[in-house]
């Protein structure tokens, strides 16, 4: 495990690749669907908790569902996206954890503490949001990650009666290279870190 990765990987999962807000019309198959989550699974989580669970939405009738709860913003290329990921958090993902976790009593770290629990969840699905955008890119595909949207209405309508909250949406596909925006800047290493 401590081979360096190409040069060309680095660019398709860092340095050349973009948000995208434009779609080409080529689908993606639900078998590569299978293959983006086979892939981000195995990114690691506090405590093995594995948090995230997704909704892949992909049909007109699932976008019709998700229009009421996006901005205006994110309307049109939600609604043109071959795929749009609803990465949500399991209030109760603890209940997994012996079977995830079993060197040890980790539930109990969990139902002793509900703060715990939420913050844990959000901040490790948030996690694993970002290994799907990565195996996502890994395997050709473009993404569109998105946090203007209703919450509450994701929730109303993809989670009602379950213990899941919705986080984050990630358009998948193709990108169309024609709508990218300009590169926009990052910070450098002196404005964003520190040495200690």
């Amino acid at each position: 495990m401590n081979e360096a990765i190409t040069p060309g990987a680095i660019k398709t999962l860092f340095t050349e690749a973009r948000t995208h807000n434009g779609w080409l019309e080529t689908p993606v198959s639900d078998e590569t669907l299978r293959e983006i989550y086979d892939l981000m699974k195995w990114g690691p989580t506090s405590a093995n908790c594995s948090p995230a669970r997704i909704v892949f939405v992909r049909t007109r009738e699932g976008k019709e569902k998700l229009r009421p709860a996006l901005s205006g913003g994110n309307l049109e290329k939600t609604l043109a996206a071959p795929v749009t990921a609803i990465i949500a958090w399991d209030s109760e993902f603890y209940e997994r954890l012996p079977e995830l976790f079993p060197h040890g009593d980790a539930r109990s770290w969990f139902t002793s503490s509900p703060e715990l629990a939420q913050e844990t969840a959000f901040r490790n699905s948030s996690l694993q949001a970002g290994y799907l955008i990565f195996a996502c890119r890994a395997l050709g595909l473009d993404t569109g990650p998105m946090s203007g949207f209703d919450r509450q209405r994701v929730d109303d309508a993809f989670f009602t009666g379950s213990s899941l909250k919705s986080n984050l949406l990630i358009n998948i596909g193709y990108g169309d290279a024609s709508k990218l925006y300009g590169r926009l800047p990052r910070l450098s290493f002196e404005d964003a870190c520190g040495l200690a």
